[in-house]
């Protein structure tokens, strides 16, 4: 097969698509004939050399996609050759095949186009995961989302309004703000213009969020904890603003507050599975009735991936970046 591999860690001039060994189908594994995948920073981090790959994981990029079974390993059921899915990855998906896990496999969402859903699942994970199943968001409850215009902001605004919270959002442009808001969220922050604890204060009656969803790391770390709410739960996914940063701890103590920082590459296949269960039977009817959709910026050969990556790094784009695997399949 082919595959984008990294000649050396560095900038995306580094990324080529190249021909690779066949991988290997193991027991309780299906092999998925990829159509798409899409870029998270996750990739741009592990080609500058900076995200240790997990044991055993596929040494290429790639942590979700769209495609088609091709083959099914031992022990695997409820899926055959032929079925139409998508794939939370562990790794492998700027790639002509990849085996997965048959636990972190769902069927396509009926609706959903296979280029918009390669941009589904990581996302969604880390969303449902993260906001719902960790801290436990509900109805009548607020969420601050940092970085509202991103394929995880997308995904949370969406679906945290869905469930009746209300939503608050951080994003750098007005196109970006407004796109936020298009989507279902409440409030829109302009990051660059606007204290953020000042406003959640302003529009919670001084009350704060009761979770938020942060990319930032250490550079929102103390400011966040002003912002919880009583019993908040700030949920700490991404480290764009650092990894070392100073926090209240008499503010986190005097607010009963939570700090929890995760990665769903990481978890067993075991935890991803559960998550991708949960996530299928709570999203799945709601993208069947059109209430959610994956939000794409853009799509390009997955032999651009190197623009791709650009794309990312600059942070203009709205929502997922999307790499189409099956137009160059064959070239």
């Amino acid at each position: 097969m082919r595959a984008i591999t990294i000649a050396e860690p560095g900038g995306p001039e580094q990324l080529a698509w190249t021909e690779v060994p066949d991988p290997v189908v193991a027991a309780g594994e299906v092999l998925i004939q990829v159509t798409a995948t899409a870029v998270n920073r996750a990739d741009t981090l592990q080609r500058m050399g900076f995200y240790q790959v997990p044991p055993g994981a596929s040494p290429y990029l790639g942590l979700e996609c769209s495609g088609k079974i091709v083959e099914v390993g031992a022990g695997v059921s409820g899926f055959v050759p032929g079925d139409e899915v998508v794939a939370l990855l562990t790794g492998g998906g700027y790639a002509e095949l990849v085996a997965v896990p048959a636990g972190q496999v769902a069927p396509l969402p009926n609706g959903m186009a296979a280029l918009d859903a390669a941009g589904l699942m990581e996302t969604l994970s880390t969303v449902w995961s993260n906001v719902f199943m960790l801290a436990g968001l509900t109805a009548g409850q607020t969420l601050l989302v940092h970085g509202g215009s991103s394929g995880i902001g997308t995904t949370a605004i969406q679906l945290a309004h869905e469930f009746g919270a209300r939503v608050i959002v951080t994003a750098g442009s007005a196109a970006k703000l407004q796109a936020c808001r298009d989507l279902g969220a409440d409030v829109a922050v302009n990051y660059r213009e606007e204290d953020f604890v000042e406003r959640v204060r302003e529009v919670t009656d001084g009350r704060g969020a009761d979770v938020i969803l942060d990319n930032m790391g250490a550079a929102y770390l103390d400011p966040n904890v002003e912002a919880l709410a009583p019993h908040g739960r700030l949920m700490i996914i991404g480290l764009q603003g650092g990894v070392k940063g100073e926090v209240n701890l008499n503010n986190l103590l005097r607010k009963w507050g939570t700090i929890s920082a995760t990665t769903v590459r990481a978890r067993s296949s075991e935890e991803k599975a559960q998550i991708v269960a949960a996530a299928r039977d709570a999203v799945w009817p709601l993208i069947e009735q059109g209430r959610f959709r994956v939000i794409v910026d853009r799509v390009l050969p997955v032999d651009q991936a190197a623009e791709a990556h650009r794309v990312i790094e600059d942070s203009g784009h709205i929502g997922k970046v999307v790499l189409d695997v099956a137009a160059v399949r064959g070239s």
